[in-house]
Formats: C-alpha cells, structure tokens, sequence
C-alpha cells in the first residue's frame, strides 16, 4: 500500500469541522445564515444528527477523522473545511480565499495543524487567491485548478511555484453562471471517482477540458440539469469506485452503479443544502492510499 495523491484513493485520514463547532449555537446562525448566501437558516439539531451520520459514514470507512476545534474567527462557512487548504507532495498549502467572510479559515487550520503532524509546504498570499474547491487531483503528477471568482491567476501562479515542476497544473477557465456572489468551484462541475471515471456536469464544462478529460480516458457520468442543482456532481470517492452522495439525486445514484459504483448516501438538508456545499466541501482529506475496500 501505497499514499496517492488522487481525489480516489482509499481515504485514510480527513479533516473536518464538527457543526457544532462551525455554526455553534443558533444566535450565530440567525447573525450570519443571510451574509453567507446561506439559502435558509440551518436547524441547529438536526445539523447536529445530520454530521454525526455523516462522520459515521467517513469512521465505517476505516478513515481517521480529525476534528478542526472551534474557532471564533471563523464563520458558518467554515464547516467547508477543503477550500481553506491543499494537501501537496510537501504538505499542507494554506489557500487564500476568494470569499472575503472566509478569509480568517486557512489561518485557523494552521492554528490547528499541530494535531495531524502535517508540514506546512506554504501559503497563497494577497492578491493571490485560491480556494481547495478549485482544485483536483488527476493523478500524482497532475493537478485541475478552476479560474474563476475563487481562484484567480496570481493564485494558480503561486500554487505553481509552491508544487514546482514535477507537477502539471492544468487551469480550466470557470463560468460566469449565477455571478460572483454565488459559488462556483471547478468540483461544483466534477468529482472524479477512480482513474477513469469521473461524475461531471458538461453542460458547464470547458470543451478543451473536456476534450482532455476523454483523451486520458476518462469515462464521464453526467448528472442531469435538475441534480446539478441538488448538487449531484459533488461525489466524494471514499475509495475507487466507491462513492458518497448526497440523498435525493437518484439517477446519479443509479448512473453511478451502472458504471460499477458502491454508492453510499447521507441526509445533507442541512449540512449541504442550504450552505450549497456537498461531501467534498464537507472534508480536507489528508491521505489516500491505492488500496480499495471494495
């Protein structure tokens, strides 16, 4: 066994935000749900039951869960913990966010860093700006980084210089779609779930990425108009082909077993839906290895 840096390797050790610890009470939540974009303001206890399921899921895995510690600096926002850092070759690289509420979250992660033994590789600083969302492991050697309103170019040329020469960084230009306030990763349009197959939205996608995509030999599931809206491209791979979706997107569901996929889901009405962040906002993984559990 061997650690890869894929977005489907077998997840071994993640981060996450308990929602205890990110909206921490409801007089929080009604101050920063509307500034947020939240769509509604999430309940607090069913928040609660909702992630414990969820870490559930991550622990039944056999992933090690590190839970980030409150942070008043933060926001709601900061349940999202995998905008706020890149896992690299040389370890964690704090982002620079593009969210101006969010800016304070890569500093707390570093605050909490110690718990993981993880090296600090480096930071985007001002006027970069990079946010995890934006990025993709293709392979070992090959990163996706989205161009967007999160990730500018200054951003993506730091993170050049930070992963040197060894790694290919391939940036895909992003939409504008529903403008800058709203939120729009390059994993808002795929989620890849093994070396070749990935859960993709097309009709948002670059033709010259897409293009390459096919040309690796990736196999691409596309999620229909109505689940791209319920977040049906954000698949987080548990390990290759073995895939956690957010509840209420059936035919991804059954297109992703038709392409051979273990498909595991978690109620995310709170959690997910109404801060528009799904599973893989939901973690930072820090390990993944090439051994299956399937």
């Amino acid at each position: 066994m061997t650690t890869t840096l894929t977005e489907y390797g077998h997840l071994q050790s993640v981060l996450v935000k308990h929602v205890r610890d990110a909206f921490i009470d409801e007089p929080t939540i009604a101050a920063q749900w509307k500034a947020l974009n939240f769509t509604a303001p999430p309940d607090l206890a069913r928040a609660i039951d909702e992630h414990d399921r969820f870490i559930d899921i991550l622990r039944s895995n056999g992933t090690d869960v590190h839970l980030l510690p409150r942070d008043v600096q933060t926001t709601l926002d900061s349940i999202y913990v995998r905008d706020a850092s890149i896992v690299s070759l040389n370890g964690l690289i704090l982002c620079g966010m593009g969210k101006a509420e969010r800016s304070t979250e890569p500093a707390a992660q570093e605050r909490a860093l110690g718990q993981v033994g993880l090296a600090l590789a480096g930071r985007i600083v001002p006027p970069g700006r990079l946010e995890g969302g934006d990025l993709i492991w293709l392979d070992s050697r090959t990163i996706a980084v989205g161009r967007g309103y999160r990730t500018n170019a200054e951003g993506i040329r730091q993170l050049r210089s930070l992963v040197g020469n060894a790694v290919e960084v391939v940036e895909v230009p992003l939409p504008h779609w529903r403008g800058q306030s709203d939120v729009m990763h390059l994993m808002s349009l795929i989620s890849p779930v093994d070396r070749d197959l990935a859960v993709v939205y097309s009709r948002l996608l670059p033709v010259p990425f897409r293009e390459w995509l096919l040309e690796r030999g990736i196999k691409l599931v596309d999620v229909t108009d109505e689940e791209f809206d319920t977040m049906g491209t954000n698949v987080l791979a548990l390990a290759p082909r073995r895939c956690l979706l957010i509840a209420g997107n059936p035919l991804t569901r059954r297109a992703l077993e038709a392409a051979g996929c273990e498909v595991l889901e978690y109620e995310g009405t709170e959690i997910s839906a109404k801060g528009s962040g799904g599973p893989t906002c939901l973690t930072r993984p820090l390990v993944r290895s090439d051994q299956s559990t399937i």
